[in-house]
């Protein structure tokens, strides 16, 4: 990583920092993503419907549509998702629709626009890091998607890694077949995989203070291994999990059924 993209990425950091920001958005997350060279999706925030039939065009279709509110976790339930939109009147429906549902299911929600995201197809995948005080950071990958505490298929390591552990986190999943192409499934690139656990490895040991990270899910499509959804967590005094060591890292792998 050169110089110019460790200080842009440190400004990105202590900018959130400064602002007693822990959890960024999906756009800060994408950017530090963008300047690491980890492929994301391309995607856009609209706050009219007159926004996102611009983004439509300049993203292409087909097209999945999603809220952003700092207050809703869980978009599908509430009504916050739309996909394989395929038209600019599917667009300015979908806009309506999805702001129309989570008024009424969540009149507290801070709404700040809509996420337009191109619509990908594949095996759905997970890396993930969650950091303890006494151990240092650890490196997940597994199958990811909305299973994947139901699937808990994953493998850990210490970070920093190796080439040599990041291919064998590949192997070590029950559900290895799926990124070899079975049952007519697309035949995931091992090298590409290998080289964004390494990035995020990079990543976190660079920049420490990144308490939690999530890239899921990321899709073995046919552009490629691309990150879909991200999830950047910075460490803060106030929070007490980052200074409880084991017992941190404890309740994280706890969520996964560990």
């Amino acid at each position: 990583m050169n110089e110019d993209i460790s200080n842009e990425i440190s400004q990105h950091i202590s900018a959130a920092i400064k602002g007693g920001k822990t959890l960024l958005t999906l756009e800060e997350s994408k950017k530090i993503l963008e300047l690491t060279g980890i492929p994301i999706i391309k995607s856009g925030l609209a706050k009219s419907g007159e926004e996102a039939v611009k983004l439509a065009s300049e993203i292409g279709y087909p097209l999945v549509m999603k809220i952003v509110s700092p207050q809703i976790s869980h978009k599908t339930e509430v009504g916050g998702v739309r996909i394989n939109i395929n038209s600019e009147d599917e667009v300015k429906n979908a806009y309506i629709d999805i702001i129309t549902n989570v008024n009424e299911k969540v009149p507290e929600a801070d709404i700040q626009g809509i996420l337009l995201q191109e619509m990908l197809s594949g095996p759905e995948l997970i890396v993930g890091i969650t950091l303890d005080p006494q151990f240092g950071h650890m490196i997940m990958f597994g199958i990811g998607g909305i299973f994947v505490e139901v699937y808990k298929d994953v493998s850990f390591r210490l970070v920093p890694i190796t080439l040599g552990d990041a291919k064998d986190m590949l192997n070590e999943i029950n559900g290895r077949p799926i990124l070899e192409g079975v049952r007519g499934l697309p035949k995931v690139n091992d090298e590409q995989l290998v080289d964004i656990l390494m990035k995020v490895s990079d990543l976190v040991s660079s920049y420490p203070n990144i308490k939690e990270m999530d890239l899921n899910p990321l899709i073995a499509s046919e552009k490629g291994v691309i990150a879909v959804d991200a999830r950047i967590i910075l460490s803060s005094p106030k929070d007490p999990k980052d200074k409880e060591g084991l017992k941190g890292m404890v309740e994280d792998l706890k969520k996964l059924g560990l």
